[in-house]
């Protein structure tokens, strides 16, 4: 599955501060650039993290919407924050616009990004105010409403269904394209001058909040931060989803590799390192990982809503106790670990800075009301000294010895420490990630030999009937949990729509004309799978031949480069597309995302993207995804993706006493032999397409038998030339 990596409202890149989502990941849009995991489309984030506005002491409750199982999706009808039937787009919008003249509120334009509290790519229905607000169900992009206009920013894997969502009411703004302006640019434009521009500070990572303040200020507009409501929940009301309530479980050692101890001793000599007594985690898969614990809250991945701050001498986990079981209450309590209530946060955020500890925050991705409040709560701490020592001492100064800097905690702000231990996968993680991936492959050759059977004989499946069936077959694999996101079947035009997710009510009928494009992945107990394959059940034309081949030269490029060990993904991006370049041709995302094992499927800080703002190296242990791809729209889709393991190369020298890292795949589904262009490939490439076909039959045969043994044997025949 493809992250975020297209051109955006300025360039973007994915800084994964946790992917990476991919990824975020985090997604943050820069003047600089690089790759992949959502966060707000808004403006690059700087590393100036002057304070600003205040929260109150009052305000230190959050607003809590705290199980997920795999859904065929014919069940699932209108999900992910698509319009409510019995409410449309333009009601909405008046709704939201009456509050903006309330007396308590007082605003003239609301943006409402994506993201939940946490900066999460995939969020609990509830958190799905974007959504429910536009009708855009897409996974990234911001909404701004002001009085009179609504527009939204989205990048290029939604533009298509963008169109398809959006009503009259709203203006599209293809982020990245020329002429577009920045969501800032365009409300500094809209907007007289001196208007209040609000934001929930909560759905805001600090530095995108900052971005966004600095931004309109150039128009004297002001941000205001809604600490005690969001305006979108207040017309959702009643019709908004119940929170998610999915019981915790412990992801076992054999699985982890490394216990829970372990990995608090390691961050907590990190902190040391770095000054500080105490950090606060607020990205999900990174609290789940430190604690090997997995939850259900969010669809897609087992991660569930929480805080975590680990200080010196203990943890606290910030979570709703009801989704707490009597084993993971042990484990907690055997690795130190005490429970808060999940909305108690920023009231043990305020106690810290009065005690005066010097936090870790990543201001990338802790929101903006934790930063907020932490900063206050250090200026209120300051003056207490202040005012202690003039008692004292009229001549005394509150100092920091010869720094001569204001005494008092003020926090250090840098990426998260656990982001990239996280990324380099151990011994047992990689595994796990291996295992699921054959049961996973025999799932596929279980699938593809049922639908190239039926589809041969007439049926008439939608794409919807398609997916629901792939389901079928992983949910009968040991270890099956979910699927890793929505599941991409597109048929003819509607693969090239990137992030396309069919709909019951509106989906195509499988063409066997068409090519036909399927990006899926699934969630194990012991890995995290994402694969793509794009198919013809006829006769593809020349065009689509070469297209296809193209794609997969630049896969085969990347698979094969061998690089230092100091190599940043941007570097590897060229391999993927050069050979589409060559005719002209390239595509609107990355090549590659990080992956989680057995967590995320996006996830940082490494990516592979033209995007150069991005610059963690990458390293052994690593996953990442190999996905080029070539999208004509309106016509067809490709793409071929597998995941690959960073793994050190062995070659005979070491340039600068450096190691040298290559690729090893993880993925072993047969490619289809009928679209490749034979006389494109060189004899090299050939040997590539048929030793990996070799490895297909040799890793995932003994897994099936009958019909799937035979179409897994027809599939990985060799290529030869006419």
């Amino acid at each position: 599955m493809q992250l975020l990596q297209s051109p955006a409202m300025r360039p973007l890149y994915l800084s994964y501060c946790f992917s990476s989502s991919r990824y975020l990941a985090t997604i943050t849009f820069s003047s600089s650039s690089s790759n992949l995991l959502p966060r707000p489309i808004l403006p690059t984030f700087r590393t100036n993290h002057g304070f600003n506005s205040t929260p109150s002491r009052s305000r230190l409750s959050i607003r809590n919407c705290s199980s997920i199982s795999a859904k065929p999706s014919s069940e699932l009808r209108r999900k992910k924050g698509s319009p409510d039937s019995s409410e449309s787009d333009d009601t909405k919008l008046r709704a939201l616009r009456q509050l903006f003249s309330k007396p308590a509120i007082g605003i003239d334009a609301y943006v409402i990004p994506s993201q939940d509290a946490h900066q999460s790519e995939f969020i609990a229905e509830c958190y799905m105010r974007r959504g429910f607000i536009s009708g855009f169900t897409g996974s990234a992009g911001t909404a701004v409403v002001t009085k009179d206009k609504a527009a939204l920013w989205t990048d290029g894997r939604y533009f298509l269904q963008a169109e398809k969502q959006l009503n009259s009411s709203w203006t599209l703004m293809r982020a990245g394209n020329v002429g577009v302006p920045t969501a800032s640019e365009w409300l500094n434009d809209v907007l007289a001058p001196g208007a209040k521009v609000a934001i929930d500070p909560f759905l805001f990572s600090f530095d995108a909040a900052e971005e966004l303040k600095d931004d309109i200020a150039k128009k004297n507009h002001e941000l205001v931060y809604l600490y005690d409501v969001n305006l979108v929940d207040e017309i959702w009301k009643y019709s908004r989803p119940d929170p998610p309530n999915a019981p915790i479980r412990v992801h076992e050692l054999k699985y982890a590799g490394v216990d829970v101890a372990s990995k608090l001793s390691s961050l907590r000599s990190q902190l040391a390192g770095a000054g500080c007594s105490a950090i606060v985690v607020s990205m999900l898969d990174e609290i789940a990982w430190l604690l090997n614990l997995r939850g259900g809250d969010v669809p897609h991945s087992p991660v569930m809503y929480a805080y975590l701050v680990v200080t010196m001498d203990d943890s606290k986990l910030f979570v709703d106790s009801s989704k707490v079981t009597p084993q993971v209450l042990i484990h907690l309590k055997n690795a130190g670990v005490e429970l808060r209530p999940y909305g108690s946060i920023l009231s043990e955020i305020e106690s810290l800075a009065f005690k005066g500890t010097e936090l870790w925050l990543d201001p990338s991705s802790i929101n903006a009301a934790i930063v907020n409040t932490y900063k206050a709560a250090c200026e209120k701490h300051l003056e207490g000294l202040g005012s202690e020592g003039t008692g004292k001492s009229k001549n005394r100064e509150v100092s920091n010895g010869s720094s001569g800097q204001s005494w008092g905690p003020s926090g250090v702000y840098r990426a998260s420490p656990i982001s990239l231990a996280k990324a380099v996968k151990n011994a047992s993680e990689l595994e796990g990630m291996r295992n699921a991936h054959l049961r996973d492959a025999a799932a596929l050759a279980q699938f593809w030999a049922w639908l190239e059977d039926v589809i041969h004989e007439g049926a008439k499946l939608t794409e919807v009937d398609v997916s629901d069936k792939l389901l079928e077959f992983r949910k009968k694999q040991d270890g099956f949990i979910d699927t890793s996101f929505d599941t991409i079947s597109g048929s003819g035009a509607n693969g090239a729509i990137i992030h396309y997710t069919p709909e019951p009510e509106n989906c195509s009928i499988v063409d066997p004309k068409k090519l036909f494009l399927l990006d899926s992945g699934a969630q194990y107990i012991d890995g995290t799978t994402d694969i793509t394959r794009t198919v013809h059940f006829g006769e593809p034309t020349a065009h689509e031949k070469e297209c296809f081949t193209r794609v997969l030269q630049g896969h085969i490029a990347l698979d094969e480069a061998v690089f230092p060990g100091t190599t940043v993904g941007f570097v590897l991006d060229a391999f993927a597309r050069s050979f589409l370049w060559k005719i002209g041709l390239d595509y609107r995302h990355g090549t590659g995302h990080g992956v989680g094992a057995a967590l995320n499927v996006h996830e940082g800080p490494q990516s592979i993207s033209f995007r150069h703002g991005n610059t963690t190296p990458l390293q052994k242990g690593m996953i990442v995804s190999n996905e080029p791809g070539y999208y004509e729209d309106h016509a067809f889709g490709i793409r071929i993706e597998n995941l690959l393991h960073v793994k050190e190369a062995n070659t005979p020298y070491r340039f600068g006493g450096i190691s040298y890292l290559a690729f090893e795949k993880l993925t072993f589904v047969p490619i289809q032999n009928k679209m490749v262009e034979v006389s494109l490939l060189s004899d090299a490439e050939i040997n590539w397409l048929n030793d990996y076909h070799a490895q297909v039959w040799e890793k995932v045969s003994p897994l099936v038998e009958g019909s799937a043994s035979q179409w897994l044997w027809d599939n990985t025949r060799p290529l030869v030339r006419q």
